[in-house]
C-alpha cells in the first residue's frame, strides 16, 4: 500500500499539538522522517536538538489547528 505522506504529515502535525505547551513547543514523538518533512515544509523549527520536544512554526501551528479540527473533529 502505498501512503499519502502530505495526509500522514498533516496528521501527526495535528497530533503533535495535543502536547502543546510554553506557546508553540510540543513533545517530539513522531517518525523522524515525518519531523524532517514538517521542517521542510516550514511547519515546525529545526528538530535536530537534544531537547525532546519541538517547536511549531506560526503557520505550523495555525495548520495544525485546522488540520485538527478537520480530521479529527467532532460535528
Amino acid at each position: 500500500m502505498e501512503l499519502d505522506t502530505d495526509k500522514l504529515d498533516a496528521a501527526a502535525l495535528a497530533i503533535l499539538s495535543l502536547t502543546l505547551h510554553d506557546g508553540r513547543r510540543v513533545w517530539k514523538g513522531v517518525d523522524w522522517a515525518i519531523t524532517d518533512r514538517l521542517y521542510e515544509k516550514g511547519l515546525i523549527e529545526n528538530p535536530t536538538s537534544q531537547t525532546k520536544s519541538l517547536v511549531l512554526t506560526d503557520e505550523g501551528l495555525a495548520e495544525a489547528k485546522t488540520v485538527l479540527a478537520r480530521m479529527f473533529g467532532k460535528t
